[in-house]
């Protein structure tokens, strides 16, 4: 039962991100030096992962050329002596990782998008990440926790956060059992409650561990918030008939679905890097003088 497939649902249309995203994917958008979805694959790699499976549509072309070779830049790469690049560009997807890639016909949701993924993932337990959610935990990464706890409970397992109970609305809200620090059975889930009705403040996040079983519930799921599939609703059958958990994973989420986010990660990750980190913090450091000098 070692999960081996991981379905990025990357069909949506990015409408936060408008213009940039008119011909651009918005998993396309970069945090620093690469893409949202560069950072998805990769943590799902560090996992175990080496079946990737992308739920697209026809105006994601640009995710499939990121993940396919590029002979003419790599032979041009190789004639200039370029060879770090080179190295780096053909580490995007190692040996032995393949990558799938499945239509969405219609915007029907998260649900839909997993439910497309069906034929591909087949009767084997797998792993959702979204790639608007970038979770900064690089010395455990978010779904090699998700998978430790896999692996002890062989079950559906779902990350969550706590947020501030007045934006419950913008997020599947689950209630536990809290039996554990981490690791609480679901007794209950929801989509977008108003904070006066959420049941916690314990909010779903782009990770999932799902069983096979959820795309029977998948199937049967109406139509629920903002006239989509939901998963959470399908998640809410499941639980009734095995244990799902809730996991309170380590690390910083960046929500990149929207703009403040996106610049968050952006400034964090810029303070992180290997090369541009130093010269950043100085940058950030005199441009917060002198504007604050300017201010006065």
């Amino acid at each position: 039962m070692n999960i081996k497939k991981a379905v990025f649902p990357v069909a949506g249309m990015g409408t936060r991100f408008l213009p940039a995203t008119k011909a651009n994917p918005k998993e396309m958008l970069p945090i620093v030096d690469k893409p949202l979805i560069q950072y998805a694959v990769e943590e799902a790699i560090t996992a175990g992962i080496n079946e990737l499976i992308f739920v697209t549509s026809s105006s994601k072309r640009a995710i499939e050329d990121h993940f396919d070779k590029n002979y003419e830049l790599e032979a041009e790469l190789e004639k200039r002596g370029n060879h770090k690049i080179l190295d780096t560009l053909r580490g995007i997807v190692p040996k032995g990782v393949s990558c799938v890639y499945i239509r969405q016909p219609e915007a029907l949701g998260l649900g839909h998008a997993v439910l497309c993924a069906e034929p591909v993932v087949g009767n084997d337990p797998f792993a959702v990440i979204l790639a608007d959610d970038l979770i900064n935990s690089a010395s455990n990464p978010c779904l090699n926790q998700m998978m430790a706890v896999f692996n002890e409970r062989r079950g559906s397992i779902i990350g969550v956060e706590r947020v501030d109970p007045g934006v419950t609305n913008q997020y599947g809200i689950v209630k536990t059992d809290e039996s554990t620090e981490r690791v609480n059975r679901i007794i209950g889930i929801i989509e977008k409650p108003h904070p006066e009705v959420a049941p916690s403040n314990l909010a779903v996040v782009g990770r999932y561990i799902l069983t096979p079983e959820i795309f029977n519930f998948l199937k049967q799921t109406d139509r629920g918030a903002g006239g989509e599939i939901q998963l959470t609703d399908a998640i809410a059958m499941l639980l009734k008939e095995q244990d799902v958990l809730a996991y309170e994973f380590t690390g910083k989420r960046f929500d990149c679905g929207n703009k403040l986010g996106y610049l968050k990660a952006t400034v964090e990750y810029a303070l992180e890097h290997d090369e541009l980190g130093e010269e950043f913090r100085k940058y950030i450091k005199t441009s917060l003088f002198n504007n604050e000098h300017d201010s006065k």
